[in-house]
């Protein structure tokens, strides 16, 4: 049986994340149409012109801005649109705002598309993916949250950047909320298969408790000090998004760290936050059950706990 082939994809919101989402899609080659659609409709007319003029340096693409309407037959809706997070704000500051923003968005989604797998970038992550599964009322495995996986990737960059190993050889998640109380699966995290531990005695680099404890501080606060120096994040995470958008396109099952509804797995339901999650042309396949440690499992069970209460502090 022939998979069902992608071709088109909505990115909502022109800003810095969703402009550059469009433009790593576009010279990725995975669809043939792209439509970007903003509140500020000169500004999404003026990024579309900007990148039709490399069209000429890529594969054929139809890159246009349009309305509402042009999602009715998109494969994969990316939202991105929303207040961005400012210096000193936490993500969990941006809940109301974007919440708010969201009703409007979700509500002009479902007029004109009822079968799109919806991917959610903008933050607070977690918070809007539950957001947009409630509103929506799309099957669970169609609503995605970025998540973890930027955060998965930092994490793999820093640890392999300090022993001085390729960053693919590294293999490492973080695990709960896109944010404050994100947990290190140290105990998963192995190089080359060589569990982290071992190889930390072998190559005799650190101070292990030390290293590790920077080395999560920094993943977890790369965000803060990137809008520090300029005002926000967005090449990574447009990175991110452009692979999840390929093993759905690819169907590929592959393995990511992408916010979802968890209905029980380590003991959390009705939340949305990152566990490895095998995702493939239907958006969430299933969620994997990993071995990590009691210390983990605890902390895991906090981060839930944390966007449970936040979500009681909101209407939707």
């Amino acid at each position: 049986m022939l998979c069902k082939v992608i071709n088109k994809i909505t990115v909502i919101g022109a800003g810095f994340v969703g402009s550059t989402t469009a433009y790593t899609l576009m010279i990725s080659g995975l669809v043939s149409e792209i439509v970007l659609i903003d509140i500020n409709e000169k500004k999404a007319e003026g990024e579309v012109m900007d990148m039709n003029h490399g069209i000429p340096f890529v594969r054929p693409v139809k890159l246009y801005s349009g309305t509402y309407k042009d999602c009715a037959d998109s494969d994969i809706i990316i939202i991105t649109a929303g207040a961005n997070q400012k210096e000193g704000e936490t993500r969990l500051d941006l809940v109301k705002k974007n919440t708010e923003v969201f009703k409007s968005i979700i509500t002009e989604i479902v007029k004109y598309n009822k079968d799109a797998i919806l991917l959610v970038v903008t933050n607070p992550v977690d918070i809007l993916t539950y957001v947009t599964y409630k509103l929506s009322g799309f099957p669970k495995n169609k609503v995605i949250g970025s998540g973890t996986v930027l955060d998965t990737a930092r994490f793999r960059y820093l640890i392999g950047d300090h022993v001085g190993i390729d960053t693919r050889n590294v293999h490492a998640y973080i695990l709960g909320e896109h944010g404050d109380t994100e947990v290190a699966t140290w105990s998963l995290t192995n190089i080359a298969g060589i569990p982290m531990e071992q190889f930390c005695q072998d190559c005799q680099k650190c101070e292990e408790g030390r290293t590790r404890k920077q080395i999560y501080e920094d993943v977890k606060n790369a965000a803060y000090h990137i809008i520090e120096r300029k005002g926000a994040t967005y090449y990574a995470i447009a990175l991110a998004v452009k692979r999840i958008v390929e093993t759905i396109v690819r169907d590929e099952n592959s393995i990511f760290t992408v916010s979802s509804l968890l209905e029980g797995q380590y003991g959390i339901s009705d939340v949305c936050l990152s566990v490895p999650t095998l995702v493939n042309k239907d958006g969430v396949d299933r969620i994997l059950t990993v071995p990590i440690s009691d210390d983990e499992h605890k902390k895991l069970l906090e981060s839930a706990n944390t966007l449970k209460e936040v979500i009681k502090s909101i209407e939707i």
